[in-house]
C-alpha cells in the first residue's frame, strides 16, 4: 500500500526509537521523509537505512528548542523534498524524579522541548499548509498526559498541554482543510524507558510489574506506534480531528 506516495513528511526525533519506526514505515508506504533530529548521526542512519531500501529519505540536523534551525529545516525540506504534507511532532525527553526532587532549571528544558518545541514547529510550518489549504498534523503526546506518572509531573504536564493545544489548533485550521490528532504512547522499550529503568531500584522488577500491569502483557515496542501516527497522516483519517488515541496495551482505557 503506498498512501503517502509523493508526499513529504516530516519526523521529529527522527533518529529514535519510535521517530525511526516511524520513518522507515512512512517511507514504505511512499513518503519523501525528512529526519530531523538533534543527533545527526542517529537521523543520518535513519535515513541511510531508508535509502538503502529504495526509499527517499533525507537527513537534518534540528534542535527544536532553536527556532532558527526549525526554519532553516523547515525550507530546506520543502526546497530539496517538496511542500511539507504531514507533520510529525514525535520528539521528546524526559527526567524521572518526584517533584520535589527536580530544579527549575529542568524544568525549563523539560519544557523547551517537549511543549515549546512542539509550538515551534507547528508555527512554522502550518501557515505553509494553510496556505495550500491541506496538511495533517500528529503530536506524540503520553498516557502519563492523560492519567498522570509518578516521577514525570513536568512531562506529563507538558504533554497535557501539547493534548491541549491539539485540540485549538484542530478547531482553527479546519477551515484550512488541516486535521490534527494525538498518539500516546503507554510504557515503550526506547531509550527514554531504558533510563527510567536504570533510574529503579531494582529495573527487572519494574519491568515485570509493567508487564503485570499492561492487559497484553508485554511493553510496547516502537514499532507499535506508526500503524496509529500513519493511521492519522492518512487519507483515511480525513474526517477525523482533535483526537487521542492511546496505544498502551490496555494499560490505560479512560477514555
Amino acid at each position: 500500500m503506498q498512501r503517502f506516495q509523493g508526499k513529504t513528511v516530516i519526523v521529529t526525533g527522527g533518529g529514535g526509537g519510535i521517530g525511526g519506526a516511524t520513518c522507515r514505515r512512512f517511507a514504505q508506504e511512499g513518503a519523501q521523509v525528512a529526519v530531523f533530529d538533534r543527533n545527526l548521526a542517529g537521523a543520518e542512519k535513519i535515513a541511510a537505512e531508508i535509502r538503502a531500501s529504495g526509499g527517499v529519505a533525507q537527513a537534518f540536523r534540528c534542535d527544536i528548542t532553536s527556532r532558527s534551525d526549525i526554519n532553516a529545516c523547515v525550507a530546506a525540506t520543502e526546497s530539496s523534498l517538496g511542500p511539507i504534507e504531514v507533520l510529525v511532532n514525535n520528539a521528546g525527553w524526559d527526567v524521572f524524579k518526584p517533584f520535589t526532587k527536580t530544579e527549575p532549571a529542568e524544568w525549563d528544558q523539560l519544557i523547551a522541548i517537549n511543549l515549546t518545541g512542539a509550538l515551534h514547529m507547528h508555527h512554522a510550518v502550518l501557515p505553509l499548509m494553510a496556505t495550500r489549504k491541506r496538511g495533517r498534523i500528529v503530536n506524540v503526546s503520553s498516557d502519563a498526559a492523560r492519567v498522570g506518572s509518578s516521577g514525570e509531573a513536568v512531562y506529563a504536564a507538558c504533554k497535557g498541554g501539547l493534548v491541549a493545544f491539539s485540540k485549538t489548533i484542530a478547531r482553527e485550521h479546519a477551515r484550512h482543510g488541516i486535521t490534527v490528532n494525538v498518539v500516546c504512547p503507554g510504557p515503550t522499550d526506547t531509550a527514554l524507558f531504558a533510563d527510567y529503568k536504570a533510574g529503579a531500584s531494582n529495573p527487572e522488577k519494574l519491568l515485570e510489574a509493567f508487564e503485570r500491569s499492561i492487559p497484553l502483557g508485554r511493553i510496547g515496542l516502537p514499532g507499535d506506534l506508526p500503524g496509529a501516527i500513519l493511521f492519522f497522516a492518512s487519507d483515511d483519517a480525513g474526517y477525523v480531528t482533535g483526537q487521542v488515541l492511546s496505544v498502551s496495551g490496555g494499560l490505560t482505557m479512560h477514555g
